[in-house]
């Protein structure tokens, strides 16, 4: 069985990024499929398309570069070079058996129609975030007429497709919404990685690796710094321990990149919030690292529905990890931490809420060892790769028989 596999940012553990395409693709090889991914590059990484083995994965690298700092105009033209180049690289391919193809972006999804018109190749599609809803809520696409379109296309890509796979149940209920037949839609969330992520001893060497002060107690976010991601809660968060709470016990540590980083960079330094590190971004396990040597982890989101049904891998890594988790989401990870004890919930819209019960949470080491302790349980009967890796090879394997 052939498998081409769609998704314009693959990474391996060893980039930074979410490998959640490599253990799905490398799950699919060791039950005797040959799986050709087909993605996007840079000149920094490739200076011109290549086929490359990775793993024993077949990947296609299709010249399309790409930044979180890209104006809108930027990356929708990446969006849109990516469905010809991932089109015109797919097609010339033979024996296909299954197209899988995983969002972000929507256009992703053109691209399974489009090979499922010319080629005839069935496909299933994988939601990673609601678009287009998500950039209509944050005002990003404003036209009706535009917007009328796409959720069109929307339902097509799911219509069309032989099954899809939902990465949280809000997202699978964003799905249903459209008509979609419940039988049709899978729930597979990001996964924790037990072997990758675990809790062991912090050292005095990581901690000068990467400029952490042991002495403090400290928040890790770790991932994207993009306008979702609403980070500006943190910093005001850091400001009310600072100026308002004269604390200086905590210490908020900013893993990753993405648009905001630089107003965010600003603002610490306009209000001397030294309780505030940008530690830059590293690979799988440079995080895992980083997420050890660190007490609690926050995921942080704007405060709005659409970003309710997420499934932040920083989560699930976090989880893995041992780690107390924070959330400001009023969605499913709020049920999830609350649910089993791994943590608790902060008001988005109130940063002395935060501050109160992150202070709380420093001073209180049986609060934080229940919490670590339920965290790692959690990611290893729910949501270890292990798990998830064989759901997602059921899901493949009963489209592939099916026809």
């Amino acid at each position: 069985m052939k498998i081409i596999y769609i998704h314009q940012y693959f990474v391996t553990p060893e980039e930074h990024g979410t490998s959640r395409s490599y253990w799905f693709a490398k799950k699919l090889i060791e039950n005797g499929f040959n799986v050709t991914m087909v993605t996007a590059t840079n000149e920094y990484k490739h200076r011109e398309a290549c086929r490359e083995n990775v793993d024993g994965i077949d990947v296609i690298y299709v010249q399309n570069d790409y930044s979180q700092y890209y104006s809108r105009v930027k990356k929708v033209y990446s969006f849109l070079k990516f469905i010809f180049q991932a089109v015109n690289a797919a097609r010339k391919e033979k024996d296909v058996d299954l197209v899988y193809a995983t969002s972000t972006p929507l256009t992703v999804g053109f691209i399974a129609l489009i090979l499922k018109r010319i080629k005839k190749w069935r496909y299933v599609f994988e939601v990673r975030d609601l678009w287009p809803e998500f950039p209509i809520q944050v005002g990003a696409i404003k036209n009706k007429y535009l917007i009328s379109y796409l959720r069109y296309v929307e339902k097509k890509i799911y219509n069309k497709a032989e099954h899809i796979v939902a990465l949280s149940p809000g997202m699978r209920d964003g799905v249903l919404a459209c008509g979609t037949p419940k039988e049709k839609v899978t729930v597979i969330t990001n996964m924790s990685k037990g072997d990758l992520f675990y809790p062991r001893e912090k050292t005095d060497e990581q901690f000068k690796k990467y400029c952490i002060d042991k002495t403090k107690f400290n928040v890790v976010h770790a991932g994207s710094m993009g306008v979702a991601n609403g980070l500006m809660y943190i910093m005001e968060t850091a400001k009310v321990l600072k100026d308002d709470m004269n604390d200086c016990t905590i210490n908020f540590l900013l893993l990753g990149e993405g648009s905001t980083k630089p107003q965010l960079m600003k603002f610490a330094e306009k209000y001397g919030l030294d309780n505030v590190k940008f530690i830059g971004e590293y690979n799988t396990y440079g995080t895992s690292e980083i997420l050890n040597c660190s007490d609690a982890s926050i995921v942080s989101f704007m405060n709005l529905p659409i970003l309710y049904t997420n499934s932040p891998n920083k989560m699930f890594d976090s989880l893995s990890a041992g780690k107390p988790i924070i959330v400001n989401s009023a969605g499913w990870t709020k049920e999830l931490v609350e649910k089993y004890m791994c943590g608790f919930y902060v008001d988005p819209e109130n940063p002395r809420d935060f501050a109160e019960k992150i202070i709380a949470l420093s001073k209180n080491k049986d609060i934080q060892q229940q919490y670590g302790e339920n965290a790692r349980k959690l990611s290893l009967e729910e949501f270890d790769k292990s798990i998830l890796t064989n759901r997602f090879l059921d899901v493949i394997t009963r489209t592939t028989e099916k026809h």
